[in-house]
């Protein structure tokens, strides 16, 4: 790799928009593998639309290799649309869980305040440990890791991130428009599969 394409990359966000995902998950990794990729973080959920799920995959790279990959996952039989975004234009967060010791809670004002300024909110409270959750960007709930090693943190995970893309009027709302414009004369299993060539931009 170039020097310049080691300075041109940075974390990009694909929103995948596919019908099945049965499998799918393993054949989109498979993609990213073959090249040697390392997916950063990888969510799936429903969409705003019933029956279609959304991907939301996280990676570290030049917006080239990132437009190939877009196309490549795009070939997949399932997969109705694929965008992508740097993290500027999407609004994202990821969810965190810390267990530390609750007699150090109990016994430390500090670390209270320190969680309160950090967002957190106890979600568990034994009398062996709490659980505190926070949400927020990844500097943020690392920063908290570090706030709480010295305070015996037992256990931290956090979720993959989950994203909303700032500038779009939405999948739901062309796919609506497209089926306005061209109604079909009954539902068929593929019915967005057969038409994605003809819809959408964001």
């Amino acid at each position: 790799m170039s020097n310049q394409n080691h300075i041109d990359r940075q974390e990009f966000n694909i929103t995948v928009y596919t019908e099945h995902h049965v499998g799918l998950l393993n054949r989109i990794a498979t993609i990213f593998s073959r090249r040697k990729m390392n997916i950063e973080s990888l969510n799936t959920s429903p969409s705003e639309i019933e029956g279609i799920h959304r991907f939301n995959i996280v990676i570290h790279e030049t917006e080239d290799v990132i437009r190939k990959l877009t196309r490549q996952i795009e070939k997949q039989v399932e997969v109705l649309k694929v965008y992508y975004h740097t993290n500027e234009d999407v609004i994202w967060q990821e969810m965190a869980l810390y267990k530390v010791p609750t007699d150090v809670i109990a016994e430390k004002a500090l670390v209270e305040r320190l969680l309160r300024e950090n967002g957190a909110r106890a979600v568990v409270i034994r009398k062996d440990y709490t659980v505190f959750e926070t949400t927020g960007h990844r500097e943020e709930t690392d920063n908290l890791i570090k706030v709480l090693q010295p305070y015996g943190l037992i256990e931290f995970v956090r979720s993959a991130r989950i994203a909303i893309i700032k500038g779009s009027e939405g999948f739901n709302r062309k796919l609506r428009e497209f089926e306005r414009a061209e109604p079909g004369s009954e539902t068929v299993e593929n019915e967005y599969l057969n038409s994605r060539d003809k819809i959408f931009s964001m």
